[in-house]
């Protein structure tokens, strides 16, 4: 009797969980095109003049996240002056990657650096937010000729003390964690999904409306809440192996991160010892700033990114000067 309520229990969630995925799909549709590469397919929105000065910008969300979050607030303002391309990293938002196991940067970068090539984007400079973090770098390592330059925004970098939340390691579990992400975790994450991002913006307020402009609750979908749980549960061992290289990153580098009220991402063990690292680093370290840099302080990070594209494509009378 105990097990046939179980089971009932369980379809009834299998459903509700169906029908939200639709609704959540049907509310929150892709917003660019579909790009084919090699394990996958990345969904990519090209904003901003084709025909601007200097390199295009690309914006590559963190975990937990889609590229709405990047869009906002610092996407749709560059886009005035610059071709901005805003990816959805695979296995999120409307990506898709053929293996959950594809959690890596240095996979990832792989897509993402052949979806580039076919929009003939041939220099950029990559602005990375949180575990996209270890993704710039990762590219800026194994595709040089591509990463013109690099904006880290709290980003990861090195291995931390502990791990990614023991539900991410279960979500990851084969056949237990399919089960799970197929019937409470959408119910229980529309429950969840406020206070959770509430507390990545502390000690900022969360923006109103954050949570619907960000298309966030895609996350809640099974697939993309397997990829996630991938993403964060192999993260840890992937800048074990890639931080030794750090120092051969070539291209100009600026970290931006909040000091020790980032409670997310730690700012001493990563952001202060890679800008220590790599050649051409500045690092800005902000008073009182949690994870969402970009919501705390996007008048300054808008002006790095700005200063930072000025330096690689000098105007024409800094050109003739020279």
């Amino acid at each position: 009797m105990i097990l046939t309520g179980v089971v009932a229990a369980l379809a009834i969630l299998a459903l509700i969980t169906q029908a939200g995925v639709f609704l959540l799909e049907r509310t929150y549709p892709a917003r660019g095109k579909i790009i084919e590469v090699a394990g996958g397919a990345l969904h990519v929105v090209d904003i901003g003049p084709r025909d601007a000065t200097g390199p295009a910008i690309v914006m590559i969300h963190g975990a937990s996240s889609n590229l709405e979050s990047m869009r906002q607030p610092l996407g749709g303002r560059l886009a005035e002056n610059h071709r901005v391309i805003l990816i959805d990293r695979p296995g999120h938002g409307w990506s898709a990657r053929a293996r959950t196991g594809d959690s890596t940067p240095d996979i990832q970068g792989r897509m993402i650096e052949e979806a580039l090539g076919k929009l003939g984007v041939s220099r950029a400079v990559f602005v990375v937010h949180s575990w996209a973090g270890a993704l710039g770098a990762r590219m800026a390592l194994d595709y040089p000729q591509r990463v013109a330059g690099l904006v880290m925004l709290a980003p990861v970098a090195y291995p931390w003390p502990g791990g990614v939340g023991q539900y991410n390691r279960i979500i990851s579990t084969p056949v237990i964690g399919w089960l799970l992400a197929h019937t409470i975790t959408l119910p229980l994450g529309y429950v969840l999904a406020e206070p959770g991002a509430r507390g990545v913006f502390l000690p900022q307020m969360m923006p109103d409306g954050f949570i619907q402009r960000s298309a966030t609750p895609l996350l809640l979908r099974p697939r993309e809440f397997i990829a996630n749980a991938h993403d964060l549960v192999a993260l840890k061992e992937a800048v074990r192996e890639q931080a030794p290289r750090y120092a051969e990153i070539s291209a100009p580098v600026v970290v931006i991160s909040g000091d020790g009220a980032d409670k997310t991402v730690s700012t001493s063990i990563h952001s202060r010892p890679f800008a220590a690292i790599v050649p051409n680093a500045k690092l800005i370290v902000l008073p009182d700033v949690g994870h969402m840099v970009q919501h705390a302080a996007p008048e300054l990070v808008v002006a790095e990114i700005e200063a930072m594209i000025a330096r690689i494509a000098p105007g024409p009378a800094a050109a003739a000067a020279n």
